[in-house]
């Protein structure tokens, strides 16, 4: 995510990190080459002037502290000015804590709002809310099924009008139907076009007019960059939404939309999706992507990430396990089960400060994980629960059985066995997994 961009970001602080302090000469360079920089990720030409201007203003005025590098104080401040101009702190939504909750999903055509709206769906399900999906894009072909379909995987009932084409109808009795089923939260999927026109307007305002909503999100893809900035603009000039919602973020390398959306519109960027799957969803956070840009990681988002999926009774009864040497198998597969739940291998590394710069060019493939997994689910229950046991004419029905080498096993029970040593010499700390456990050395 934001590749490109952070790799041009060091590059261009480079120059000012070996200096001695700082002079109005090497804030200039520094700052000439980060307008290149912001230039070339499509970030909007007066978004990007504005920016230097702070970032200068700042610097010239700031000393240098003993303990300080000039290097270390420029990126500080440009970490402050980034966190401001995308918002500087997140915006959650509005919610109505006593009647129904009613959330306008608007956008251009093939923006990713179907797939967003079950997302949101099922974040909002996690906090307790009781929601319902309307399907009233009523123009696209297999629009209704597609919000049916996704519905049905996160268990949300999605209300739609078979042959309808009245999509300002559709939303307004949809919430009435929420409100005699005792639903609270009601998602509406409109219609995109392929680019903004008058007929697409008209229809927005026209549902937003019956329905009243709590919350207008605008989703956009901002992989388009400018063109998104400006669609941005030209839906809020006529619908006038309360939120944007960045999706296709992990395809996104250079950021321009993501660094320009909030200052031109004057609108909080409120989630942002980076995946097919319907748990890739976040709220928005400035100062964390700030940081991920500049390099430093993101260890908030993922240890929140965590939280979600360890259970606090296993986590106890695991580092039990690990302290008293007795960690088997079974234990490893409910370990590697969870970490596929929380995302793609290298996205997780890359959030931990000092990791992205190093793992850049690193070949780490989660299909690591499907082979690790493969090799423990062909073990017998005994097996699992002593690997001393595992012998040549084992290991070779354990190879054939998951349809890996017998190098592939033994590197698996290799690592195992060094994960056992590790845990002896730390046992009065309460340490962590190493990485290289899970096939990744």
């Amino acid at each position: 995510m934001l590749e490109d961009l952070t790799l041009k970001f060091e590059k261009a602080l480079k120059k000012i990190t070996g200096q001695g302090r700082l002079t109005e000469n090497n804030i200039a360079d520094t700052l000439r080459e980060i307008r290149r920089v912001l230039l070339d990720a499509d970030v909007n030409y007066k978004v990007a002037k504005q920016f230097i201007d702070d970032v200068k203003q700042k610097a010239l005025g700031r000393e240098v502290l003993a303990s300080v590098t000039p290097g270390q104080l420029v990126t500080k401040i440009i970490y402050d000015e980034l966190t401001k101009l995308m918002g500087g702190s997140s915006k959650g939504l509005t919610l109505n804590p006593t009647g129904v909750t009613v959330i306008l999903i608007v956008g251009l055509q093939g923006s990713g709002k179907t797939t967003f709206s079950a997302k949101l769906s099922r974040h909002l399900t996690e906090l307790k809310r009781k929601v319902l999906l309307t399907a009233a894009d009523v123009y696209r072909p297999a629009a209704v099924e597609q919000l049916k379909q996704l519905g049905a995987q996160i268990n949300a009932p999605v209300y739609s009008v078979e042959g309808s084409q009245d999509a300002v109808k559709i939303a307004r009795d949809s919430i009435v139907y929420a409100k005699k089923n005792g639903l609270n939260t009601v998602i509406i999927d409109t219609a995109g076009r392929l680019h903004v026109d008058e007929e697409m307007m008209r229809e927005i305002v026209a549902i937003k007019k019956a329905v009243n909503p709590t919350e207008v999100l605008f989703v956009v893809d901002s992989m388009t960059g400018q063109d998104a900035v400006n669609s941005a603009k030209a839906f809020h000039e006529s619908v006038e939404f309360d939120g944007i919602v960045l999706t296709k973020l992990d395809g996104d390398s250079r950021g321009g939309c993501a660094l320009s959306i909030r200052a031109v519109v004057n609108k909080p960027v409120k989630f942002i999706s980076a995946g097919e799957k319907l748990d890739t969803i976040e709220i928005f956070h400035p100062d964390r992507l700030a940081s991920r840009i500049l390099g430093k990681g993101d260890i908030v988002s993922l240890v929140e990430k965590a939280q979600k999926q360890v259970d606090e009774k296993e986590a106890e009864e695991l580092q039990k396990k690990l302290l008293s040497n007795k960690f088997d198998f079974d234990d490893f597969l409910k370990q590697i089960r969870m970490i596929k739940k929380m995302g793609s291998l290298k996205s997780l590394l890359a959030m931990v400060p000092g990791l992205n710069k190093a793992l850049r060019n690193a070949d780490i493939d989660d299909k690591q994980l499907v082979v690790v997994e493969s090799i423990i689910q062909s073990m017998t229950k005994e097996e699992r629960r002593n690997p001393r046991i595992l012998n040549g004419s084992r290991r070779r029905r354990i190879a054939r059985g998951s349809g890996n080498s017998i190098q592939d096993v033994n590197r698996l029970i290799k690592q195992y066995k060094e994960m056992q040593k590790m845990m002896k010499r730390f046992k009065n700390n309460k340490g962590m997994i190493n990485l290289s456990n899970f096939g990744l050395n």
